[in-house]
């Protein structure tokens, strides 16, 4: 676990807190920190340091967003706003700087599209305010039910505290959204994670490990180091390309999906309406083939 005490911390003063996005999902990201100290070992968030000039590892560092307050929220009704696509919004020192709390407070009445991607417990405090926008979503990212693992991961809440949260924003009337990410062949036991949370989500994402970037031999090294039966396959998958896991598992998904009666799609948008009442379980084990492939047209 992150020693707190060693993590960078700076005051950063931004024009503002609303940055255009070009997320196929929503019009703006809200992004109250730079870097993150959840410091996930496949976070591929690690690009920022090539604009932001840090030199400390990603997990070590965090600026924290100053902004004047938003004064015509209202001009920005019908908008959609992601909060978290580069940091978390609500990672450890949330509890202190309270950034996102202010964004949150300062866009009341707006008649936003509010999306908040998490992996805390801590997003919980702000059900409420949450509540106060129309038809809000909250979605966490869960790759595991092994604390071992995922401590060796990253420096997020636990799973445990994860899963309660989801429940608990459910409950409050909340939609909710678990994001089976990234998806690690034969570790991820994608199955276990979604009968734990099926009960009290509303939508279910899978996406498969991708590879690529600075992150990619930290990955390699730790599979050949703690899972090295598993060698040949990761090589496999990501020097071959061989993609038959992916349609291997895709198929016992849509076998999942058909037992208990969820909608079960390919490469679709995200917050498709559901008129079952059941999770909608959407697969982007695809979506780098498909988005290159549109490319190529």
């Amino acid at each position: 676990m992150i020693d707190l005490k060693n993590v960078i911390i700076k005051e950063k003063k931004v024009d503002t807190i609303l940055t255009k996005s070009n997320l196929p999902i929503a019009g703006y990201s809200i992004n109250p920190y730079i870097g993150c100290p959840f410091g996930c070992k496949y976070c591929y968030a690690t690009f920022m340091k090539r604009f932001t000039n840090h030199k400390e590892d990603w997990g070590r560092f965090l600026d924290v967003k100053m902004w004047d307050k938003i004064k015509t929220p209202e001009k920005y009704k019908g908008q959609t706003m992601i909060v978290g696509s580069v940091t978390d919004g609500y990672n450890y020192f949330e509890g202190k700087y309270k950034r996102t709390r202010a964004f949150l407070e300062e866009m009341q009445g707006s008649e936003i599209n509010l999306i908040i991607t998490t992996k805390s417990n801590l997003v919980t405090r702000d059900i409420d305010l949450i509540k106060s926008y129309p038809n809000p979503l909250v979605a966490w990212s869960i790759n595991t039910l092994d604390e071992d693992f995922k401590n060796d991961m990253d420096d997020a809440p636990s799973i445990k505290l994860r899963i309660e949260a989801i429940k608990k924003v459910h409950e409050s009337g909340i939609r909710t959204a678990c994001f089976i990410s990234p998806i690690f062949p034969e570790i991820t036991n994608v199955f276990e994670i979604m009968e734990e949370i099926k009960d009290f989500c509303d939508y279910i994402w899978l996406e498969n490990l991708n590879l690529r970037g600075t992150f990619k031999h930290k990955i390699i090294d730790y599979i050949n180091e703690k899972r090295p039966e598993l060698k040949e396959l990761y090589n496999k998958i990501y020097t071959k390309k061989d993609m038959t896991y992916w349609e291997d598992l895709d198929k016992q998904v849509e076998e999942y999906a058909n037992k208990f009666g969820f909608m079960y799609v390919i490469d679709e948008e995200p917050f498709l309406k559901n008129p079952t009442g059941k999770p909608i379980i959407i697969n982007y084990f695809y979506h780098e083939k498909i988005r290159q492939s549109s490319k190529d047209r």
